[in-house]
């Protein structure tokens, strides 16, 4: 899934997201693109609804959803 996030903007928010999602599914895989402002995640079994809570909780706002 990729979602649209806003708020990142440096190192620090890829590695807050990521552990973000790792700490609800360690096998998910979470890339992150700055200049995009896009958050894919693969594998694992994380839903959508846990994904976007988590980086809601996390300090920043999911936009929307990236096709």
């Amino acid at each position: 899934m990729k979602l649209i996030v806003d708020n990142m903007s440096c190192q620090h928010c890829v590695k807050t997201i990521t552990k973000a999602i790792n700490d609800i599914d360690p096998k998910a895989k979470v890339t992150v693109d700055l200049t995009k402002r896009e958050v894919d995640i693969e594998g694992g079994t994380i839903s959508q609804e846990a994904a976007i809570a988590a980086i809601n909780e996390a300090g920043f706002e999911f936009v929307g959803i990236a096709y």
